[in-house]
């Protein structure tokens, strides 16, 4: 698997942590860019709405537009997702005591 695929499972995983850690589960796609930047996972925003789009195709979060912003909310799903309780093919695992 090279680099660039283990990078993006990490980047999806650490998007739905970014909710997971809001008190109301919801932060606008700017806020999750810059989030993504102290991670070290930083991305183009048209690449960051691609992720947020296919984070919503598989349930685990939802999109409200809001002028050229996304505000992105955390699922149920997408909060198993991120202790550990549910996998996600295209997700990297989070370790034990996530």
């Amino acid at each position: 698997m090279a680099l660039a695929e283990f990078e993006k499972k990490e980047r999806r995983l650490v998007i739905l942590r970014l909710l997971a850690e809001d008190t109301d589960y919801r932060a606008p796609s700017s806020l999750i860019e810059r989030g993504l930047e102290m991670y070290a996972l930083s991305t183009s925003r048209d690449n960051l709405h691609t992720e947020l789009f296919w984070l919503k195709e598989q349930g685990l979060v939802t999109l409200d537009e809001i002028a050229t912003v996304y505000v992105v909310t955390l699922t149920q799903r997408g909060l198993d997702v991120t202790k550990g309780h549910a996998t996600v093919p295209g997700i990297k695992r989070p370790g034990p005591g996530a």
